[in-house]
């Protein structure tokens, strides 16, 4: 990711503002929570900094090879004056599949999906 500049980043994950749909197939869903689960087992063991963002995308990037889409949201919260910290995730049907974890307490500023819901 620090090679390539984000916009062709957005360009891949599809189109700002745009969400998938909230119902997916048992199939779809099942796949998701399988990704998600190795994603995230991964994460903190790999030598480069597999936090959320770098989750929701190789999570994204597993999905869409399997033909399942989802959203990547981005978020932010303030933590205090001036001083703001950021969070994505990766949501399939109506399930959290990356991120999950405290996505709540941040407001969502983006969202980028291939389909619409």
């Amino acid at each position: 990711m620090a090679c390539v500049p984000f916009r062709r980043i957005a360009r891949w994950l599809g189109t700002p503002g745009v969400e998938s749909p909230q119902t997916v197939e048992p199939q779809a869903a099942a796949a998701a929570a399988l990704v998600g689960w190795a994603v995230s087992a991964l994460g903190p063991r790999v030598p480069w900094d597999g936090r959320c963002l770098a989750q929701a995308l190789a999570a994204a990037a597993m999905l869409r090879r399997r033909g399942v889409e989802g959203t990547v949201t981005f978020g932010v919260r303030e933590e205090q004056a001036s001083q703001f910290t950021a969070h994505a995730w990766l949501r399939v049907g109506s399930h959290v599949v990356t991120g999950a974890a405290g996505h709540h307490g941040y407001k969502a500023f983006t969202t980028f999906a291939r389909g619409r819901s």
